[in-house]
C-alpha cells in the first residue's frame, strides 16, 4: 500500500466533505425557487392586548391566509407595534 502524508490524506477528506455537500447545497437551492413572492398591500400596527385571532377576526381575514401574507409571524408573541400584513398578494 502506498504511504500517504497528512496533507493528501486532508485533502482526500475535504473533497469527500464537498461531495457530500453538493447534492445538499442542489436541493436547497431548488427549494429557494419554490418561495412565495409576497407583496403586501396594507398594514396594521399591534395595539396593547391584539392576539392573532382577533387581528384576523377584526379584518375578516382566514387563518390561512393570514399566515401566508405574515411568514415570520410567531402566532405566540405579537408585541405593540409590530407592523402585520392585512392585505396582500401572493405570486
Amino acid at each position: 500500500m502506498a504511504n500517504c502524508d497528512n496533507k493528501s490524506v486532508a485533502f482526500l477528506n475535504l473533497v469527500l466533505v464537498l461531495s457530500l455537500l453538493l447534492p445538499i447545497s442542489i436541493t436547497e437551492c431548488r427549494q429557494l425557487r419554490m418561495l412565495l413572492y409576497i407583496e403586501c398591500n396594507s398594514v396594521y400596527g399591534a395595539e396593547d392586548g391584539d392576539t392573532c385571532t382577533g387581528i384576523i377576526q377584526k379584518f375578516g381575514l382566514n387563518d390561512e391566509f393570514f399566515s401566508t401574507i405574515n411568514p415570520n409571524l410567531s402566532y405566540e408573541k405579537i408585541f405593540l407595534g409590530q407592523w402585520l400584513c392585512i392585505n396582500g398578494t401572493v405570486n
